[in-house]
């Protein structure tokens, strides 16, 4: 239920202030764009980040991301599981529980 209703607050927040959102969107292209780092890496560095602030909604998007752009599950795994010595094994073992809703979800679908 917190999920959807996080949805429906970024849903309704991005509908109030279009300008903000768009520049915010302007950043991550720029920033997926200024250097040679190709999207799936850039998408594994961005979940890694997303785990490092204990963020579950950036994780889920980060994950959706990566997948998008042909990351597998094992390398998703792989990218959190590589950041235990610097972010340590609980807050890796919470971003592995909330890459795993979305992985369950899409092997559902």
């Amino acid at each position: 239920m917190e999920k959807k209703r996080e949805l429906e607050t970024y849903q309704r927040f991005r509908k109030q202030h279009t300008e903000y959102f768009a520049a915010v969107e302007g950043l991550g292209t720029a920033v997926r764009n200024a250097g040679p780092l190709d999207e799936l890496v850039v998408q594994l560095v961005q979940l890694g980040a997303a785990a490092a602030i204990r963020s579950e909604g950036a994780v889920h998007s980060h994950t959706r991301r990566a997948l998008e752009v042909g990351a597998s599950p094992e390398q998703i795994h792989h990218a959190l599981l590589a950041i235990t010595s610097t972010i340590g094994f609980p807050t890796v073992i919470a971003a592995l529980s909330w890459a795993d809703d979305v992985l369950e979800r899409k092997a559902k679908t």
